[in-house]
């Protein structure tokens, strides 16, 4: 279902179902010792998605959808994007940073599985059904956040910066910011918004980490429309071509620039090497040749 200017959704549906599809892969990397998300797991089989339960159950072959895939593929790739954002959070807790905020937390464990400094808040941002399911999913599970967690449920196209400090963020202190796999699923402006806010409520010595996807095409094209057609098979009907946005984009590393951030990044390619993994330029994962993994500190 195309998107529209004011739809919601919960973790099995539209833009939220690709929450839980990314924590599903989370569990593969897991499984193959390669990250530790004990939660992940626990939160999928609760969202109660048929395909990615038969998938985690192995009842569905991932070389099935895309011959040039595997569970290891899968793994590797997660691992590498989980590994990126982690980092962000713990390199910044020990340059003294006390307060993060992850933006479209989802199925975001880190408020739980990271091992947070004393006196650290960790905030989370995300729509009301998403922040209300991982919270009460969490409760019945036992988990205990390692941090002063804060939910704060609101849409992100909302006045989420007004939520956020009525919940008690300081924007005199410096932040650790995520925006992990979320700036394909805001039109254009959005996003230039997005930024805009995080800078007026970062002091200096804050931290960001995000993703960079020059062009999406890809989302779109033969290759994409035959992976939908082979899921849809299988009663998984996410068409990810219908989710982002296709308009044309600011340059993530230059606007940030612009806006006093120090920025670097890292060609998904050097990701892969640098965590001794081989990027497969042949598979799925090939789709996001052009990625590069973001950071950046504020002037």
């Amino acid at each position: 279902m195309a998107r529209t200017d004011n739809d919601s959704w919960d973790l099995a549906s539209s833009v939220g179902a690709t929450a839980t599809m990314v924590a599903a892969q989370r569990v593969l990397a897991d499984r193959e010792g390669l990250i530790d998300d004990p939660w992940a797991e626990p939160l999928v089989r609760a969202v109660g998605i048929d395909f990615f339960t038969r998938a985690l159950d192995g009842e569905i072959e991932f070389e099935d959808i895309d011959p040039r895939f595997s569970r290891r593929r899968a793994a590797e790739g997660m691992a590498v994007r989980t590994r990126h954002f982690d980092r962000l959070f713990t390199d910044a807790a020990d340059a003294g940073v006390r307060q993060a905020v992850i933006l479209a937390s989802g199925l975001d464990s880190r408020a739980y599985r990271l091992p947070w400094p004393d006196g650290t808040v960790v905030y989370e941002v995300d729509q009301p059904d998403v922040i209300e399911f991982k919270s009460r999913t969490l409760a019945d599970l036992g988990a205990q956040p390692t941090a002063d967690r804060r939910t704060v449920a609101i849409d992100l196209r909302d006045h989420w910066p007004k939520a956020l400090l009525d919940n008690g963020f300081d924007p005199r202190q410096p932040t650790a910011w995520t925006a992990e796999g979320l700036l394909i699923y805001l039109p254009a402006e959005a996003q230039d918004l997005l930024f805009d806010r995080i800078t007026e409520l970062s002091a200096a010595g804050s931290r960001l980490a995000t993703e960079h996807i020059p062009d999406v095409s890809m989302f779109a094209d033969e290759r994409a429309k035959e992976i939908t057609d082979r899921l849809k098979a299988y009663g998984q009907d996410l068409e990810m071509g219908e989710l982002i946005y296709h308009d044309k984009r600011s340059d993530v590393l230059e606007y940030l620039r612009r806006h006093g951030w120090d920025v670097e990044a890292q060609k998904v390619q050097d990701a892969y090497a640098a965590n001794g993994f081989e990027f497969p330029e042949d598979g799925a994962i090939g789709f996001f040749t052009d990625l590069s993994y973001v950071t950046a500190i504020r002037r």
